[in-house]
């Protein structure tokens, strides 16, 4: 059962992750998902630098490295929990070990609940019990 859960996590995450990107992707044509409500902030946002980068990007440019690398990251770790789970018979690996993907969701669950929107929240929520689960079955 420990494999099916940690497989079912990590396809939430990956999932979300892609979904994210090409949300992220699209809005680079057409920006209407993962963009502000009100027109003036986005364009200000692009027109507007970012002072560590002195001059060499955008605000604009910016939240949508900041959305792709975000994005990577979500499908990197989905795919990593899925790469142990199909490896997990053979791998002996410690229970303490399991408490690894854990730790991450719960992580992204506190970020998801306190700066993103319900249906991230409630995929990473799931996603994070599967892996709670998957450590106490293991």
């Amino acid at each position: 059962m420990t494999p099916i859960l940690l497989i079912l996590g990590g396809s939430l995450f990956a999932l979300l992750g892609l979904l994210h990107a090409l949300y992220t992707f699209a809005d680079i044509s057409r920006p209407r998902r993962l963009v502000p409500n009100d027109p003036a902030v986005m364009q200000a946002m692009s027109s507007s630098g970012v002072r560590l980068a002195r001059g060499g990007t955008t605000m604009w440019r910016a939240w949508v490295g900041f959305n792709f690398s975000h994005s990577l990251g979500a499908i990197l770790f989905g795919s990593a929990c899925i790469l142990v789970a199909r490896s997990l018979p053979s791998l002996a690996l410690p229970k303490p070990a399991l408490l690894v993907p854990v730790a991450i969701a719960a992580l992204y669950l506190c970020l998801a609940i306190r700066y993103w929107f319900r249906i991230p929240a409630i995929g990473i929520a799931t996603a994070s019990l599967c892996f709670l689960f998957a450590w106490l079955l293991y």
